[in-house]
């Protein structure tokens, strides 16, 4: 058995969750200048790259937790919205469970069924009475979480790609 006290087994794998984790999210926050206002959302493909990768790297619940930490800091800042908050896990746990299955690194394209089925659903019933906003409900919102997630997937599914070919992942 490992000795956590050395740096081995579980504790090792946390420790490189804990910072793949906030360097994802980190890396959410400086991208976040790149979302595009549509309605009252911003997309953002550059999250859904984020959490494709995430979701292959971490699995499904470390790659929800940076994603929300991204959500938070976001709108903390004014670069995002409360549309964040169900639009980005869900799609990151999507990847992650998709990829646990398939071992493949098509499980990118699992991205849009979280963000767009889950994510805006919940954003509809959750987020826009809230705000008030009734014009659009749920059409409105899977539209625009399908216009940042879907690119988002591909660029996720790309980056994977070349990250596998130049060695840095297995």
């Amino acid at each position: 058995m490992d000795n956590p006290a050395r740096g081995g087994g579980q504790s090792r794998i946390t420790t490189r969750n804990l910072v793949l984790a906030a360097l994802f999210a980190g890396m959410g926050v400086l991208l976040s200048s790149f979302a595009v206002p549509v309605g009252g959302a911003k997309v953002f493909p550059f999250q859904h790259a984020i959490n494709v990768v995430a979701g292959v790297l971490l699995g499904p619940w470390w790659a929800a937790g940076s994603a929300l930490i991204t959500a938070t800091l976001r709108f903390s800042l004014g670069t995002g919205s409360l549309f964040a908050f169900p639009g980005s896990p869900f799609g990151a746990i999507a990847v992650g469970l998709a990829y646990r299955f398939l071992r493949r690194d098509e499980a990118a394209f699992f991205e849009p069924v979280g963000t767009v089925l889950i994510g805006a659903t919940l954003g509809a019933v959750l987020i826009s009475p809230f705000l008030g906003e009734s014009g659009g409900g749920l059409i409105a919102l899977m539209t625009a979480f399908a216009l940042s997630s879907i690119p988002g997937a591909i660029l996720g599914y790309i980056a994977l790609k070349a990250l596998r070919k130049t060695g840095t992942i297995d």
